[in-house]
């Protein structure tokens, strides 16, 4: 079955960024490469059940088994060693991206207490969009009787073919992205 949000970029989307930014190729288009959900977990150095707890929510968040990140260097002031496990992530591609896109959009982001839509600016060079979330219990999944600990998470929507930060923001919005008003 054909997600959602997938169906209405093929048929709504990319014919509207077409006509919006003159573009006469349907292939050049912008378009979502992938989604990278990433928990960074400091404390999983004292205690390494809170590194698996995070990943347990992690991958009932994103519907994928997520990757441990190890420490590349040694960080003496923060008690890091090499190969120390200090996070995990997720990249998700093709429909499970589209899934967790949905899901984001329509629950967890209006579940948010005083949301006033997400930061305008947080595009870089690319045209890749950074999401930080506060905490994990915005999304349904996460049964929030069984939180020993929020965690907070970064999203970064990698977006391909985009020659600026104005298309990646008009393909985001088409998908319906409440962004806030310019600040």
């Amino acid at each position: 079955m054909i997600p959602r949000l997938l169906e209405r970029y093929r048929k709504q989307i990319i014919p509207q960024l077409m006509k919006e930014f003159n573009i006469t190729n349907p292939m050049a288009v912008p378009r979502l490469e992938k989604i990278v959900v990433n928990m960074g977990v400091g404390e999983a150095l004292q205690d390494i059940k809170i590194l698996d707890k995070a990943m347990e929510e992690l991958s009932l968040i994103t519907g994928q088994k997520p990757v441990i990140c190890r420490a590349k260097k040694a960080i003496s002031n923060f008690k890091i060693k090499a190969g120390n496990p200090i996070g995990c992530k997720v990249t998700l591609r093709r429909y499970r991206m589209y899934e967790f896109l949905d899901r984001l959009i329509s629950v967890a982001l209006p579940r948010i207490r005083d949301f006033r839509g997400v930061p305008f600016n947080s595009f870089d060079r690319a045209g890749n969009y950074a999401l930080g979330i506060s905490e994990q219990t915005i999304f349904p999944e996460i049964n929030p009787d069984q939180v020993t600990r929020t965690q907070g998470m970064d999203v970064i929507f990698v977006i391909k073919n985009s020659k600026s930060a104005e298309q990646s923001r008009a393909l985001l919005r088409a998908f319906g992205m409440p962004f806030r008003e310019k600040e």
